[in-house]
């Protein structure tokens, strides 16, 4: 099908019209996304100039941080300054921009949070043998399949939206550049584009979450031979794995998996896994982490002693 777009630009209707509301949700927001930024850059750093974080579970940390950044950058850099905007729009390619790269990391968060429990899978039933098999090539290998499969699930969510054609209205429902507004908004039926989508993203979300699910009931059914500080140690490193899952995952599954609404409650939830959960995440993994936070305050006193 040919594209007969029209559009160049797309009117966002925010998640607040109230212009107070708005204004103070920017005061709220930004140090909210500062406050990511920092967090995450702060354990990509300390992951790479640690000796004490080598191992593969605080390699794919690091690339979860950064791969949070990347995540939350999509949207909320945009989003923040719309606040302060009464006409919020973006051009077509940006929008098309937006979605690409929002499924990207996403998709790529995703992967590495099903990578993750594997190391967790091996560490704690299989310890005897952890670094055999989580090698260096190995660990690359995950990271770059994590990746590819985030690219891949991309593009294809583009070669089923860019063919359609947007002859007006350009407002879009939301405070963000996604596709099932998008969808709304087409001089055609999009059903079948609808379904392709939603099958792309519900088989790697489905599959997704049954390895993560049937990871954790392995180990928690193994832990059962270990030592009462072995468990201790073992659940409290799952711990904050899980506790990740569930703030990317439940979300997700409240939009995604019922049909789609204009309700401000969705946007609520939407902005909730696009802006609050990449900040939870460090403060989750440092709080659990003696080995997290005794690396950062090394690095913090080798900043100071170097300042002096």
């Amino acid at each position: 099908m040919a594209s007969t777009t029209n559009v160049t630009k797309f009117i966002i209707t925010g998640l607040f019209q109230d212009a107070q509301v708005q204004r103070a949700c920017f005061v709220l927001f930004l140090p909210v996304y500062l406050a990511t930024l920092a967090g995450n850059g702060l354990i990509v750093l300390t992951v790479s100039v640690s000796d004490s974080l080598r191992s593969p579970m605080y390699f794919f940390l690091g690339y979860l941080s950064l791969v949070e950044i990347c995540y939350s950058s999509t949207v909320v850099p945009k989003f923040i300054m719309d606040l302060l905007i009464k006409m919020k729009t973006i051009s077509f390619k940006g929008c098309l921009t937006q979605i690409f790269f929002f499924h990207l990391f996403g998709v790529t968060e995703i992967l590495l949070l099903v990578v993750m429990a594997y190391d967790r899978y091996v560490a704690i039933c299989r310890p005897l043998h952890y670094m055999t098999i989580m090698s260096h090539q190995l660990c690359h290998m995950l990271v770059a399949g994590c990746w590819t499969g985030g690219f891949l699930h991309s593009l294809i969510q583009m070669l089923v939206t860019i063919p359609l054609p947007f002859c007006g209205p350009n407002v879009i429902d939301h405070y963000f550049c996604d596709l099932q507004p998008l969808f709304k908004l087409a001089c055609t039926d999009t059903y079948v584009e609808g379904v392709t989508v939603l099958a792309n993203s519900g088989l790697i979300s489905v599959l997704s979450l049954t390895i993560l699910l049937c990871s954790y009931i392995i180990i928690l059914v193994s832990l059962r031979n270990h030592s009462a500080e072995g468990r201790r140690k073992a659940l409290s490193t799952c711990a904050s794995h899980i506790t990740v899952v569930v703030l990317f995952f439940g979300p997700a599954i409240f939009l995604y998996m019922r049909p789609s609404s204009t309700f401000t409650g969705d946007k609520l939830v939407a902005v909730f896994y696009t802006v609050i959960t990449p900040m939870l995440n460090p403060i989750i993994y440092t709080l659990r982490n003696e080995e997290v936070k005794i690396a950062m305050r090394k690095l913090w006193r080798k900043k100071n002693s170097g300042m002096e």
